[in-house]
């Protein structure tokens, strides 16, 4: 899937997994009228924007096979989306009591020697995923199957069912942009409900707003809703985000809660760059061990 922003075409993975969210906020975002770099309008842009796109993919994502909304024609459907952006009031927070999946995810992303760009993301769900072990190749099976839900007596149609030959929703998601410049960036995240929130601040930081990348992995992030070891659905934010900006969400009727700077809640992310002339960039994040290396 893909969607088209000024300058630039972001790709992301198809259902069953959430790349749609991912990319809906970013189409939405950049219908708004801009806001200034990292400003109250900014996060609560992006706040507002992913609550529409997480409303769209609770609603309709998950296995191809039973969706009756086919997702790239909702990213291409210009005037639905600009009507999803009309609904966000640029002063006031929409209430979110929306419960969230679960997961446990790790990102990279490579280049080669040759400018082919990867962006890989992987997941057993849960620690030791299903526990189940194969010796001869070492590895566990992971669990994605516990996301599926019981289907309700006298609805075996409902959303997310369990079924036979049926795939479940997933938050899995990685990312590649392709700019007009001819630059390729590959960027993602771990962290669940957080990845295409995480995905969209460092994104629009660094293609939207010209931000270092390096900077634009390691600023302030906020997250919406529950993440991996935690079960809250307010907006929590790292309290080096600038204190306005903090007062100014709680004052939009947004439920702010604070967490220290740099907290991992807010996903490990990370970033490449390839330039056409062959320069590379790559930034890692802080809030983790990864690393950026070159050999």
């Amino acid at each position: 899937m893909h969607t088209d922003l000024p300058g630039v075409r972001v790709f992301n993975a198809p259902p069953p997994t959430q790349g749609v969210a991912s990319l809906a906020i970013l189409k939405l975002f950049s219908l708004l009228d801009r806001p200034q770099a990292e400003s109250f309008g900014y996060v609560h842009g992006l706040v507002e924007a992913t609550k529409r796109a997480f409303l769209f993919r609770n609603q309709h994502v998950q296995d191809p096979g039973s969706m009756s909304e086919n997702c790239q024609a909702f990213l291409d459907d210009e005037n639905r989306l600009r009507a999803l952006a009309a609904g966000i009031d640029s002063h006031q927070a929409m209430p979110w009591p929306h419960p969230a999946q679960a997961g446990d995810t790790t990102w990279m992303g490579a280049v080669d020697s040759s400018g082919v760009v990867v962006s890989m993301i992987q997941s057993l769900y849960f620690e030791f995923g299903s526990g189940v072990f194969l010796p001869d190749a070492g590895l566990f099976w992971q669990n994605r199957g516990a996301s599926f839900q019981l289907a309700p007596e006298g609805d075996p149609d409902g959303w997310n069912t369990l079924a036979p030959g049926k795939k479940p929703f997933h938050t899995l998601n990685p990312a590649i942009a392709r700019f007009a410049d001819g630059r390729v960036m590959a960027y993602g995240t771990m962290g669940g409900e957080g990845q295409p929130q995480t995905q969209a601040a460092l994104f629009t930081r660094y293609a939207l707003y010209d931000t270092p990348l390096q900077q634009a992995v390691s600023a302030p992030r906020w997250l919406l809703g529950r993440t991996w070891g935690d079960d809250n659905t307010a907006l929590k934010v790292e309290n080096n985000l600038d204190p306005t900006i903090r007062h100014e969400l709680s004052a939009a009727g947004h439920i702010v809660v604070e967490v220290e700077a740099f907290s991992d809640l807010m996903g490990h992310a990370g970033a490449l760059v390839h330039h056409p002339d062959g320069m590379l960039e790559g930034a890692a994040d802080p809030r983790s061990d990864g690393v950026v290396a070159a050999f």
